[in-house]
């Protein structure tokens, strides 16, 4: 074991409230060898105090399990936390006023590295041009995503480290994104990647994050870039780390140590950049999308990661990228049975558009949703971008995950971050207050799917909650009164509910503040502490 990670300490935590369904009415928990040892009564919690190396007074604070991001670009988002960020930008002048100040503060940088840019949020809806980057870095390599990461706007410079490879003004998308994103990330070294991956899981950590799901592959990232992210993880204390690698070669996802063929494996693109793959055309577009893989090569892959005991996963965003993944696991099913491949939880990342037709097929498959509801936060409504893509009534459609859970498909919540931040209380609320009212689950519900949810899509249920036995991942919030709120938005003002016994959350009403991490604890070890406390 590491110097760096110690035996955890066995740990007595008292004088607060802990979210636990052993206990709805538990002010004090007993944490020993890195699992939950005991939850109760503050009055019992005295028989403890003696047997304990550490006794933590929570003043009334929260304790509830850590959160699961279970969507994460971790290089990427270490990156967009210390360099050019243009997700606040809100015109085109804005960002190239960014870009420009950015330019001239970082001198030494081979290649500038920007993400965030949203035209559809722009007045003139957009992007900038290559002759206006030109302008504004004075001529050095720029690389700039937009905020959906499915297309990328860059300078003559940065082109002219490809060889040979000429590419047409405006958003680079597919093929050609790859290419130059390869050639931008590889100027990145070593201790830059290691830097930024520690930036990103210490943020995690100070929101309340215990664990993320880290969503790789060739066309994201590197090989490098993976194992290294894994090996800091196992070194360094901070968020577990879950990996995957989206690749069709099942036997390289295991020799680089991921738990599945999964993750970001393209099936089709983004509905931002007009590559979601669609069965009608886009409302503002005369085109239906890019699709990169078909229902034959999704069924393949399944078979393939069920017969390796691996996951197999897919990003599928539009509907007829759904449709050809359903078709797909169901044809891999027919092959090697639907026991087998219900019992993999094969995953399906983002899963906007879809029907309920295709949702019955994710019940009856087993496949786990892992979605993000603060895409809906940011990009739904009868004026958002979805709506300018789509029209407004397919637009009501998306993120429906009241009829997921209905369903009985597992959710699993993350951020996708850099695409949007990480920000567990606020993925929370923006679930149970959909823009779409018909979409909306309950806090609890969506809590769940942001905590033991995340647990639940590697294959652990035991983990994700508050019990004698599980992993002593949690997060202490400072926060208001607690509330149980009922799938119809009416929110009882009580710490529990007698009736049920349903343990609290906090009131997560648009317009309030959300709960502030004090220190977050995986697997018994402190990963953070809010300085003051």
């Amino acid at each position: 074991m590491s110097e760096r990670t110690p035996e955890p300490k066995t740990v007595l935590l008292r004088r607060g409230e802990v979210h636990s369904p052993a206990d709805p009415f538990a002010t004090a928990m007993v944490v020993e060898r890195g699992q939950v040892a005991w939850v109760g009564s503050e009055g019992a919690a005295d028989a403890f105090a003696d047997g304990v190396d550490e006794v933590v007074d929570l003043d009334g604070g929260l304790v509830t399990p850590a959160f699961t991001d279970a969507h994460v670009h971790t290089t990427a988002t270490g990156l967009a936390l210390t360099g050019l960020d243009l997700s606040g930008a809100p015109s085109l002048e804005a960002a190239l006023s960014l870009v420009r100040d950015f330019a001239a503060a970082r001198p030494a940088d081979r290649v500038l590295l920007g993400h965030g840019w949203d035209a559809a949020r722009w007045p003139g809806g957009r992007p900038p041009t290559r002759a206006e980057l030109d302008a504004a870095t004075g001529g050095r390599p720029l690389y700039l995503t937009r905020i959906d990461v499915h297309s990328a706007v860059v300078t003559t410079a940065l082109l002219d480290l490809v060889p040979g490879f000429d590419a047409p003004d405006g958003p680079l998308t597919a093929d050609a994104h790859h290419t130059v994103r390869a050639t931008a990330l590889a100027a990145i070294t070593p201790e830059q990647r290691t830097e930024a991956q520690r930036t990103a899981l210490a943020h995690a950590a100070s929101l309340g994050v215990g664990s993320v799901h880290e969503c790789a592959g060739p066309e994201i990232s590197s090989e490098d870039d993976f194992t290294g992210l894994l090996r800091l993880a196992e070194e360094e204390p901070g968020p577990r780390v879950v990996g995957y690698w989206a690749e069709q070669d099942v036997e390289k996802a295991r020799e680089l140590g991921a738990v599945g063929a999964a993750g970001d494996l393209f099936v089709d693109g983004a509905l931002g950049s007009h590559t979601a793959c669609l069965h009608q055309p886009y409302t503002d577009a005369g085109h239906t999308g890019l699709a990169y893989l078909d229902a034959d090569a999704v069924a393949a892959h399944v078979v393939a990661c069920t017969e390796a005991g691996l996951q197999a996963g897919f990003h599928a965003i539009g509907d007829a990228a759904v449709t050809a993944v359903v078709d797909g696991v169901r044809a891999a099913a027919e092959k090697v049975g639907l026991p087998r491949v219900r019992a993999a939880r094969h995953r399906v990342e983002h899963a906007e558009m879809l029907t309920p037709e295709t949702i019955a097929a994710f019940a009856e498959l087993g496949l786990t949703a892992s979605v993000q509801p603060a895409f809906d936060a940011l990009w739904g409504g009868e004026d958002g971008m979805y709506a300018q893509r789509l029209g407004a009534e397919r637009a009501r459609a998306l993120n429906p995950f009241a009829a997921l859970l209905r369903a009985g498909v597992p959710l699993a919540f993350g951020s996708d971050s850099p695409v949007t931040p990480v920000d567990p209380w606020g993925t929370v609320r923006a679930a149970a207050f959909h823009r779409t009212a018909e979409h909306r689950v309950s806090v609890r519900a969506a809590f769940t799917a942001h905590t033991r949810g995340g647990w639940r899509a590697v294959g652990r249920d035991d983990a994700g909650v508050l019990v004698p036995g599980a992993p002593a991942d949690y997060a202490v919030w400072r926060t208001d009164a607690l509330v149980v709120q009922a799938p119809d938005d009416r929110v009882a003002r009580w710490s529990t509910d007698p009736r049920s016994g349903t343990p609290g959350l906090p009131d997560l009403t648009p317009g309030g503040d959300l709960p502030v991490c004090l220190r977050t604890v995986v697997g018994g070890r402190t990963v953070f502490v809010r300085p003051g406390e």
